[in-house]
C-alpha cells in the first residue's frame, strides 16, 4: 500500500460544521442558511430558492461575477446588493462553526510532513464566510470552486488537484461529507474517507496508515 503523503479536507460539513440541523427537499448541510434568509424575507423555501437559483449554481462555478450574482439576487428579492450580502454573511456565522478540533488534526499532520489541503464548493459569500485567510494558513493546495471554476463532483477538479499535488492517487486522501463526492475520487485511486464526526476521521486514517 502506498504511505499517504496528502490529506485533502472538504470544508462545509468538515472543517465548518453547522450549528442547528433543518432538513429539507436538498438534504444540505446549508439548508439552515436558506431558511433563515428565506424566513427574514418571509416567503418560502421554494420561493427563496426560485428567487436565487439562476445565479446562485452559476456563482459556486466562478461563471458570474460576485457583483452580478448580488445584484441580480437582490433584485428579485426586492432588496439591496448590500443588504442582502450582510444578511448572507450574518446567515453563514449564526449556523455554522469552525471545526477547531479538525483543524488541530490538520496541522498536527502538517507538522508529521503531511501536505493538507482544501477542496470546496463554495460561492462568493460563503467562501468569505467559511473560508477566511487566517483559517487555511498552511494549507495548499486551497481549491474553492468559485475561484477555479469547477466543482465536485466533477472528474476534471479531481484530475486537477492530483495534478497540483504531484503525487500518486492512493497518496492522496480526500474527506468529504457527501458520498457522491467521494466516488468518482475513489475510482481514479483517491483514498476517501466520509465523514461523521472527528473521531471517526481520526480512526479512519489510522486505517490508511496515517501517523498523528
Amino acid at each position: 500500500m502506498e504511505n499517504i503523503r496528502a490529506i485533502i479536507f472538504d470544508v462545509g460539513g468538515v472543517l465548518s460544521l453547522g450549528r442547528y440541523v433543518r432538513h429539507g427537499s436538498r438534504g444540505h448541510h446549508l439548508m439552515s442558511v436558506h431558511h433563515s434568509m428565506a424566513d427574514f424575507f418571509n416567503i418560502d423555501l421554494d420561493s427563496w430558492f426560485d428567487a436565487i437559483d439562476s445565479v446562485y449554481s452559476k456563482s459556486i462555478e466562478g461563471k458570474i461575477s460576485r457583483k452580478k450574482a448580488l445584484f441580480v439576487m437582490s433584485n428579485n428579492l426586492k432588496t439591496t446588493p448590500e443588504k442582502l450580502e450582510r444578511l448572507f454573511l450574518l446567515a453563514y456565522k449564526k449556523h455554522f462553526t469552525k471545526n477547531k478540533e479538525l483543524y488541530k488534526v490538520a496541522y498536527k499532520l502538517k507538522s508529521k510532513g503531511y501536505r493538507i489541503g482544501i477542496l470546496s464548493d463554495q460561492w462568493y459569500l460563503s467562501k468569505e464566510a467559511l473560508v477566511k485567510k487566517e483559517y487555511i494558513l498552511g494549507f495548499n493546495p486551497v481549491f474553492v470552486s468559485c475561484d477555479i471554476g469547477m466543482r465536485k463532483p466533477s472528474i476534471k477538479l479531481y484530475k486537477h488537484l492530483i495534478k497540483k499535488l504531484n503525487l500518486k492517487p492512493a497518496e492522496i486522501i480526500f474527506i468529504d461529507n457527501r458520498e457522491w463526492n467521494l466516488k468518482p475520487a475513489r475510482k481514479m485511486g483517491i483514498k476517501t474517507i466520509l465523514f461523521h464526526s472527528n473521531s471517526q476521521v481520526i480512526r479512519d486514517m489510522k486505517k490508511f496508515g496515517v501517523t498523528l
